[in-house]
């Protein structure tokens, strides 16, 4: 992997979802020619005939230089860097099938932010136990508070991109950088990644605080207790506590609890509402993350003893039948406690 000045001029994008879609948009509106590899048969044919995907990211007209394939192999043939924006669930098999058709190591930047089931590995550690040695070292994530849909209306946004290797994430940096979207940097990958997956827990949690009309009181207390149960975990695993205040952790956060656009948001909400997580999941057709990522997360934090009650809370409406108003009144009737300094991992109350 080249430590520094590394040319880019081609893309692959892997996963054709509103944010993948998106992310190869940018990046071909940059000047790049970019491939985007999609599952499904018709979004790669909505794209050929009508320049638009109009399964995930309707309404967006998409540039002729970005061009859609069912074919991994013809997505990554002689590209300069590799995105992954594929749903958690199946990243792993994707990662796993691209591997035999790899050839010289680009770098590879993970957009998708979750924790694995099962494994209960964040998405550059599932990586890191596939690919080839010599590819590992060009692991970066781009993270942090950003909706698809005003990414494409070139609204302001901002983003971190983490990676172990400064030159490489400050020539990646230059590719992403555009006059409305601005990214910074950081080495902080477990945060950058924990930040990202966990926010879409807590922004279930505060779609369910919307749906029963709790107030913006309730809101704005979840949104900072959450963070909370955010920095507990990301510091036992190893994370920066500088990394989860900012873009990937506080940022994102913040945007996914309150902003309208959330498709975790809007889970939690209807759960409020009184829909079940089967009539909400059947009636879309996009995956909100944080379902998955709230049973891992759940079970990262049991193994590691930390102590996370929104996120086991949100795991009781959602896998164990319990109503949102019964665990609103659990939440607030737990024994009375001292705000602490943000101190260890586990001496947060």
């Amino acid at each position: 992997m080249p430590n520094s000045q590394t040319t880019i001029r081609t893309a692959s994008v892997i996963g054709a979802g509103a944010w993948g879609t998106t992310l190869a948009r940018h990046l071909a509106q940059q000047g790049q020619m970019v491939h985007l590899w999609a599952h499904e048969p018709e979004v790669v044919y909505s794209i050929s005939s009508t320049r638009e995907n109009s399964l995930f990211l309707p309404g967006v007209a998409l540039p002729e230089n970005l061009i859609p394939t069912n074919s991994l192999n013809e997505a990554i043939h002689h590209v300069d860097v590799i995105l992954l924006a594929a749903p958690s669930h199946v990243m792993r098999k994707i990662v796993q099938t691209l591997v035999p058709l790899l050839s010289s190591p680009v770098p590879v930047v993970i957009a998708t932010k979750c924790i694995e089931e099962g494994s209960l590995k964040l998405m550059s550690q599932v990586l890191n136990e596939i690919l080839p040695p010599p590819w590992t070292q060009g692991i970066t994530v781009l993270t942090g508070p950003t909706f698809a849909a005003e990414v494409c209306q070139h609204k302001p946004a901002t983003v971190l991109l983490a990676g172990q290797n400064p030159a490489l994430t400050a020539d990646l940096q230059a590719v992403f950088m555009s006059p409305s979207f601005r990214v910074y940097t950081g080495t902080d990958l477990i945060g950058a990644q924990l930040g990202g997956a966990l926010k879409n827990v807590m922004a279930i949690a505060a779609g369910v605080v919307d749906g029963l009309g709790l107030g913006m009181n309730a809101r704005a207390a979840l949104i900072t207790r959450g963070l909370t149960e955010i920095i507990r975990l990301g510091l036992a695993l190893g994370g920066d506590l500088h990394t989860l205040y900012g873009l990937s952790g506080l940022g994102d956060l913040v945007l996914t609890c309150t902003g309208s656009l959330s498709r975790n948001h809007t889970v939690g909400l209807k759960l409020g509402q009184g829909q079940s997580l089967d009539a909400i999941q059947q009636d879309t057709k996009t995956i909100a993350e944080g379902v998955r990522t709230t049973r891992a997360a759940v079970d990262l934090a049991t193994h590691l003893q930390v102590d996370m009650p929104i996120a086991q809370s949100v795991h009781a409406i959602l896998f164990q039948g319990k109503s949102p108003q019964q665990v609103v009144t659990d939440l607030m009737t737990r024994a009375a406690k001292e705000e602490a300094v943000l101190s260890s991992a586990r001496t947060i109350t």
